[in-house]
Order: C-alpha cells, then structure tokens, then sequence
C-alpha cells in the first residue's frame, strides 16, 4: 500500500479543473478534480506541468489550499509578472481544462489534527496559501487546539481569501490580524512591516508552547523566524516555508 501511494505521488496525473475563484487582480483559487488523487495533509504543496504545442515543458510548486475531503484538490496561483506558469493558470486556465499535476509533496511543514498545542501561523502575501489549508483543517477538526492568523499584506486589495477570513474570524476559533504594510484600511492607524513589538502584542507567548507556522518570501521568513527565536521560541517549533524566484511553493 505505502508503494502504491508514493507511486502516485511520485507520477503525473491529468486532473480536471471544474471551478475558478477570483481571489484578488492578481490571484485566483483553482478546484481540480483528480481521480486518483492519494490524498493530502495541510501544509503540502504539489507540482504543476505545463506542456506547449511544441512539446516545451515547464513545471513549478503550489502550495495545496484545501484540507483534503476525499473529493477535489484547490491551490491558489498568484500571477508572477514574467513568469512561466502563473500567467497561463491565472489568466488563461478555464474550466474544464485540463491540469497535469503531482504530489503531494512535503512532510515537515503539515499540521496533524491529533497535532498537541496552539497553532500559531504568520503569512506574508501569497504565503497565506498553505496556512489557509491549516485553517480549514482545523475547522474541520473541531475548531480546536486555539489558533491564530497574522498576515501581512500590502494593502486591503491585495487579501487573498478575505470572505473566508471574516467568516473564520467570526467564528470566535481563530483570531485574525492583518498588518498592512504599504496602505491600510479606514480605522487602521498601523502600516508597517511585522517587527518585535506586533508579534509581542498580537500571537502566542513561548511559555504557551505554540507550533509556529511562518511562510512567504524568503527575506520575510527569514526576519520573522529571527524575531521569534529572539523573542524566546523555540527554534525546533517555528516551521518555515519559503517561495521564490527559485521556485519553490507558491
């Protein structure tokens, strides 16, 4: 069984895209229906291939946006301007396409549901993605151990899943705060980049033993994860991701 299942992981398959959400100008959520599909934790992400007329290919990693249910898989794509892959799924990818995908992928930064202790995760733009598979994984758990979102973000426009993230803010499971780091919102007196004094204010203390989610691009990660273990954390709870020009998960 365990060979079977890292066989699909490890093969190509030809998916079905059967909706597409506009997240923001420059983002959009596509569900694809992937029939043998082995499944998937929060966290993972998997690898897109796109091959042109000419037989050209090129591929780059995703981050999975969904819990799996057993049925459909999502990824969130943002355009990047140049780029190889993004501008066709954002721009160009239809429903009923198909979709030439493989993964999972990536065992470290995943949250369990029998995952003991807070969650506390931290995105920086488009790295909100996997962090959103977190979140409705933990819904789907119960709503349980506490958790929280902070997400840095340029601007209110630039907000990737923001119904979702009212709705999840609602709910009283999750607490959730934005910090805009180039124009904020109405009422909202902080623009600027997540430093000591925010993380201080707003996510769990050390002594509270959090699993520490921190993902976006890499200058970000790496400031954040500096400012937690400085902070007092413990470096082997903080998990990082990364993504890039070098095309790592997006």
């Amino acid at each position: 069984m365990e060979r079977t299942a890292l066989r699909r992981r490890l093969t190509w398959q030809v998916g079905t895209v059967t909706e597409i959400r506009q997240e923001t100008a420059t983002a959009r959520t596509l569900v694809v229906d992937v029939p043998d599909w082995p499944g998937h934790l929060a966290g993972q992400h998997l690898d897109v291939r796109l091959t042109a007329p000419d037989g050209y290919r090129a591929s780059r990693s995703y981050s999975l946006a969904s819990a799996w249910t057993g049925e459909t898989i999502e990824l969130t794509v943002e355009e990047v301007p140049d780029g190889e892959v993004s501008p066709y799924l954002v721009e160009v990818l239809k429903v009923g396409d198909p979709l030439e995908v493989r993964g999972p992928v990536g065992g470290w930064f995943v949250w369990r549901p029998e995952q003991a202790g807070p969650i506390q995760l931290i995105a920086g733009g488009s790295g909100v993605v996997p962090l959103m598979a977190i979140l409705r994984a933990h819904a789907a758990a119960g709503g349980t151990p506490p958790a929280k979102l902070l997400y840095s973000v340029r601007r209110p426009t630039s907000v990737i899943y923001l119904s979702d993230l009212k709705e999840i803010a609602a709910s009283d499971d999750v607490e959730v705060t934005f910090a805009y780091t180039r124009e904020a919102p109405p009422g909202e007196p902080r623009v600027g980049r997540v430093d000591a004094d925010l993380l201080d204010a707003i996510t769990f203390t050390p002594k509270d033993e959090p699993t520490t989610y921190v993902c976006g691009p890499t200058p970000f990660v790496e400031a954040v994860a500096d400012l937690l273990v400085a902070a007092g954390h413990d470096p082997a709870r903080v998990k990082t991701e990364r993504f890039g020009p070098t095309g790592g998960p997006r």
